[in-house]
C-alpha cells in the first residue's frame, strides 16, 4: 500500500494513505467527515474512463492514514495536502474537496498559492465560514458545535448513528437514492476513525476560510444540495461562490449532504463537463 510521510509523532511515522490510479491530467480527490478516500467510489471509475489520473487519499485520523495525537487543523490539513501534491510531483492538478475537503481546498490556496494547480471543485463544502458571529451574522450558532462535540466526546458510535441520518436525509431518501447498507457502510468507516480526530475535526469546521477562498485565483466548481442539513447552502456554498472570482455554482435540487452519493449521476456529470473544459 502507498504511504507518503507528512510528520512524526515521538519514534513514529504519521503516513497519508493514498491511492493513485491511471494516466493524463491529475484529479486530487479529498473526502469528508468521518469518511475515507474510499468514500469516492462513485466518482472515481467515471473519472478514470474519461481519462485523469485519480489521486485519493485520507485524511490523518480516518481510513488507513496513521492516527497521530495531535495535528487535527486546516494549517497541517492544507501541509498534508501539500507534501502529497509535492511527492506524487503533481503539475496541471485539479483539486476536488468535498464537506471538509472543501477545507483543505481554500486553506491549500490559502498558504500555497496556485502554482501547478488548474481548477478546484468544491462539493458541499465547509467554506467560507460556518461560526456565527458579529461579521459573520449568516453562520451557524456556536453552541451548535459545542453540542456536537459533547455528543462525539461522549459516545461517537451513537453520534454517527444520528449524523448519517442527516448526512443523506434518509427519512426522505432511504430506499430511494440511498441503502441501508450504504448507510451501515458509512457508519463502519466512521468507526474506524480515530476517537482523536473525530472529536478534534469538529472544531476545525468552525474555521474562517473568507482570506483563503480570495486567493484562490483557478476555475472553480462550486456544487451544494439545497436540503443540505449538515452544512446548510446559505450559510457556505452560495457564499463560497460570490467569493471566489469567476466560480460557477450548482445546486443540486432536493440534494442532502451527501450529494457524491445521492445524486452522484448528477454530481459526476458536472465535474467531469467541469474539468473537461
Amino acid at each position: 500500500m502507498p504511504y507518503v510521510t507528512v510528520g512524526e509523532e515521538n519514534a513514529g511515522n504519521i503516513d497519508l494513505y493514498y491511492e493513485d490510479h491511471g494516466s493524463g491530467k491529475p484529479v486530487v480527490l479529498i473526502h469528508g467527515y468521518p469518511l475515507s478516500g474510499a468514500s469516492w467510489e462513485k466518482q472515481i471509475p467515471r473519472l478514470l474512463n474519461a481519462g485523469h489520473r485519480v489521486i485519493t487519499y485520507d485524511r490523518r485520523g480516518f481510513g488507513k492514514s496513521s492516527q497521530p495525537a495531535e495535528g487535527y487543523n486546516y494549517d497541517m490539513f492544507a501541509e498534508d495536502l501539500h507534501k502529497l501534491i509535492t511527492s506524487l510531483k503533481l503539475q496541471n492538478f485539479s483539486l476536488v474537496g468535498f464537506s471538509m475537503g472543501g477545507g483543505e481546498i481554500a486553506r491549500y490556496f490559502g498558504k500555497y498559492g496556485s502554482n501547478g494547480a488548474r481548477k478546484a471543485a468544491i462539493i458541499g463544502g465547509i467554506p467560507p465560514f460556518l461560526l456565527k458571529t458579529d461579521d459573520n451574522p449568516e453562520g451557524v450558532d456556536g453552541s451548535v458545535f459545542e453540542s456536537i462535540k459533547k455528543a462525539v466526546a461522549g459516545d461517537r458510535y451513537a453520534f454517527f448513528t444520528e449524523f448519517f441520518k442527516n448526512f443523506y436525509n434518509t427519512d426522505l431518501l432511504l430506499g430511494k437514492q440511498v441503502s441501508e447498507e450504504a448507510v451501515r457502510a458509512s457508519w463502519n468507516l466512521a468507526a474506524s476513525a480515530s476517537a482523536t480526530a473525530s472529536l478534534a475535526c469538529v472544531s476545525t469546521w468552525v474555521e474562517d476560510f473568507r482570506k483563503d477562498l480570495t486567493r484562490m485565483d483557478v476555475p472553480t466548481l462550486v456544487i451544494h444540495g439545497d436540503n443540505d442539513r449538515i452544512v446548510p447552502i446559505a450559510a457556505s456554498g452560495q457564499r463560497t461562490a460570490k467569493l471566489i472570482k469567476g466560480a460557477r455554482l450548482v445546486v443540486v435540487k432536493g440534494g442532502p449532504h451527501c450529494i457524491t452519493w445521492t445524486h452522484a449521476e448528477e454530481v459526476t456529470a458536472e465535474l467531469l463537463n467541469f474539468l473537461r473544459g
